[in-house]
């Protein structure tokens, strides 16, 4: 059996500054770009992963919660404890400038981590805190 991860998603405070970012920055192609009322869902995702997505999508919008829920949801998003995710690439170093000269909130420079890896971290633009591994 095969499974793949095929779509994950990332919440967002400000859609354009995360179109932008994760565009721009990162280098994704943006998929799908869908507005709803005041509200904005963007897939992207690296080009030449085709099958594996991100969808940038607006915090705490579940019919289900209530106001209070709705607010902590936002606080934790503000406060980036909300969602992370983790990337690869074979250009740390190169990736790690690129991301700097953002402007966006460098957690941690690049380093060899105790458990073997090389990475360096980041909060995006809506604070999803970002790590980024060395390939190989």
């Amino acid at each position: 059996m095969k499974i793949n991860i095929h779509v994950t998603f990332l919440p967002h405070t400000d859609p354009e500054a995360s179109l932008a970012f994760y565009r721009d920055v990162l280098g994704f192609e943006v998929r799908n770009d869908v507005g709803y009322e005041d509200m904005r869902w963007i897939t992207v995702g690296p080009a030449n992963q085709p099958d594996t997505s991100i969808v940038l999508t607006p915090p705490a919008i579940d019919p289900g919660l209530t106001d209070d829920e709705r607010r902590v949801v936002r606080e934790l998003v503000a406060k980036g404890a909300y969602a992370s995710v983790v990337f690869a690439t074979d250009e740390l170093q190169q990736l790690f400038e690129k991301v700097e000269a953002s402007g966006v909130d460098v957690l941690q420079e690049p380093m060899d981590q105790d458990w073997g890896a090389r990475d360096f971290a980041f909060r995006d633009p809506a604070g999803n805190t970002v790590r980024v591994q060395q390939l190989g």
